[in-house]
């Protein structure tokens, strides 16, 4: 729809042009001041004229009705001009043949819009801490980074993709502290992450009535910073242990990352970046603590090394970002964490401003909301989780219970069941607002009916079936459009490109959840109300299987972008 759009804006313009030649309107002026009726009364697209009057010096009506004198553009079946709206219809067989085309050239390009050619980012995402367990708290993060890099791919650019391990911190000195006093290493080498997560809870609970363990346990970090090798060859171990737990999960998932780098790769890239903060004079000594004092600019100072001299969070940040930027020249780099973080980014970000790096800019944070449990906040420091390979199992669980039911002599059920469940997982949390706090409730998640995951995923194996049963149909044959329900489907289709960009705008996968909701609505209603096999000729039939096959492959582009397997049979 987004060329079409393109070649109506440019017929307006020279319209305009006729009206005030010394006008500046831009076709990309008039492609974004394009908007989709409510009513299709009201035609496909409509040009309110409002804005235009001023800049014209002249009625809104006058001009919509100077636009539709004589108006012709490609697709257009006709145009009228109604109180100051300037309305489109366009030629239903003429858009469907466009669309048809461009899809079948295209493929799995069709809808990718191309402005990230020639570009490279980086997105931070997942990126979990280690020696803790792969729970729900951690969905956000991962399915919405990948959704976002798969996004970014599509639009061109080259993307790499950082799970940026927490492998380094008090968290380590704690769990060293627990493993030393209650732990031994075949409990750990049976029981994974699992063993390490009791090792947690229990130290954590310990320093609530105990604070001088949290001393000991700042003290062991201290020892791992200063290269005890004990203490690091102790963590080196645990670290192994939890990256093997947490790549069952990407594997469930698809996912795969081109760089998988923890804090810890940065120890010795910080001194350098504390080094420039003094040269520069941003750093100042507080309490004993080394810190950039960021009050000037509405936010509390940015801690960059305790008093014990050890690193935080924001000391690794920035190392990994010089570093990221030497590596790849990033033209944007992307981090995707929860909101609670955004104070944090916002300090760091300001810092690597402040000391004088040319690509503050490019940096971005891309925040999420909380996710609790039927409204109870998770801590992993409480055992009060969820783990993602039990909410996983579960929900495979009852869709193989489903598929046993309705065809249990289906080829291949295990790994189908295995793609849905997972996926009405992902498709449950994608179909919300990312900036919005969820209330993951199972029962909802996990649920078969409505605008879910298995229904999409339901729909595609649809359109997948249909084919199949046609067989080779006639591909050259002009097409004929019978039904509104055609009309509808191929109208839903066109706008792809559309939500792609806005997506990629708003950093928001969201956006393509809806879509393959509305995607799957059109086909559905198109399937039921619109006979495709039994259709009462050949150019009728040729007509809507070739409707089917551009569903089938909006469906599956779509699908690719936030992690959702393309099922071609359930």
């Amino acid at each position: 729809m987004l060329s079409i759009k393109n070649a109506i804006a440019g017929k307006i313009v020279e319209k305009i042009k006729l009206l005030n030649p010394d006008a500046t309107m831009e076709i990309s002026d008039i492609t974004a001041m394009l908007e989709y009726p409510p009513d299709s009364k009201m035609g496909d697209l409509a040009l309110p004229c409002f804005k235009m009057s001023k800049t014209l010096r002249m009625a809104p009506v006058k001009i919509a009705a100077t636009i539709a004198e004589g108006f012709d553009a490609p697709c257009v079946a006709r145009a009228e001009a109604v109180n100051g709206y300037f309305n489109i219809f366009l030629d239903g067989e003429a858009l469907a043949s466009k669309v048809v085309r461009e899809v079948r050239e295209k493929g799995d390009k069709y809808g990718a819009p191309t402005f990230g050619e020639g570009k490279t980012v980086v997105l931070d995402y997942s990126s979990p801490n280690l020696a803790k367990p792969f729970h729900i708290g951690h969905l956000g993060t991962t399915v919405i980074g990948h959704s976002l890099k798969m996004l970014h791919e599509f639009a061109g650019y080259k993307c790499i993709g950082i799970n940026y391990v927490g492998d380094w911190g008090t968290q380590f000195g704690k769990l060293i502290v627990a493993y030393k006093k209650w732990g031994d290493r075949e409990t750990v080498e049976t029981g994974g992450v699992d063993a390490l997560v009791d090792l947690y809870v229990k130290i954590n609970n310990a320093v609530a009535e105990d604070s001088a363990l949290a001393d000991e346990a700042r003290a062991e970090f201290c020892k791992m910073e200063a290269g005890d090798e004990e203490n690091l060859a102790l963590w080196k171990w645990l670290v192994e242990k939890s990256i093997k737990a947490n790549d069952e999960i990407y594997k469930q998932l698809g996912i795969t990352f081109d760089s998988y780098k923890g804090e810890s790769c940065y120890t010795e890239g910080m001194p350098v970046q504390v080094q420039k903060l003094r040269d520069t004079g941003l750093l100042k000594i507080d309490d004993g603590a080394s810190i950039v004092d960021l009050e000037q600019y509405g936010m509390p100072p940015c801690l960059i090394l305790k008093r014990d001299g050890s690193s935080l969070y924001p000391t690794r940040d920035i190392a990994a970002a010089y570093d990221r930027k030497q590596t790849y020249d990033f033209d944007k780099a992307i981090y995707v964490t929860s909101a609670g973080q955004s104070l944090h980014f916002a300090q760091w970000f300001k810092v690597v401003e402040l000391m004088g790096y040319d690509w503050y800019d490019k940096l971005v944070h891309v925040p999420y909301g909380t996710v609790s449990i039927n409204g109870e906040k998770l801590a992993t420091r409480t055992g009060n989780v969820i783990l993602l390979r039990d909410l996983f199992a579960l929900a495979i669980e009852k869709v193989a219970g489903i598929m046993e039911e309705k065809n249990p002599n289906l080829e291949g059920k295990e790994k189908i069941a295995e793609q849905i469940g997972v996926g009405a997982v992902v498709f449950y949390y994608l179909s919300n607002n990312r900036i919005r706090d969820i209330n993951f409730v199972m029962e909802d998640a996990l649920s078969f009916e409505g605008n879910t995951g298995p229904y999409v995923q339901y729909t595609y194996a649809r359109t997948c079936s249909v084919l199949s049963k046609s067989g080779d149909y006639d591909k050259s044959a002009a097409l004929t459009i019978t039904a509104p329900e055609e009309s509808e489907l191929v109208k839903t289709l066109a706008r792809f490109e559309e939500h792609v960009i806005d997506a990629i705008d708003s950093y928001e996968p969201m956006v393509i959840t809806r879509y393959i909701l509305d995607v799957a609505g059109a086909y559905n209603r198109f399937y039921h109300n619109c006979s495709i096999l039994g259709a009462e000729n050949e150019q009728i039939k040729n007509t809507r299987l070739a409707l089917t096959e551009a569903a089938k492959t909006v469906l599956g582009n779509a699908f690719g972008l936030i992690c959702l397997a393309k099922t071609e049979k359930v």
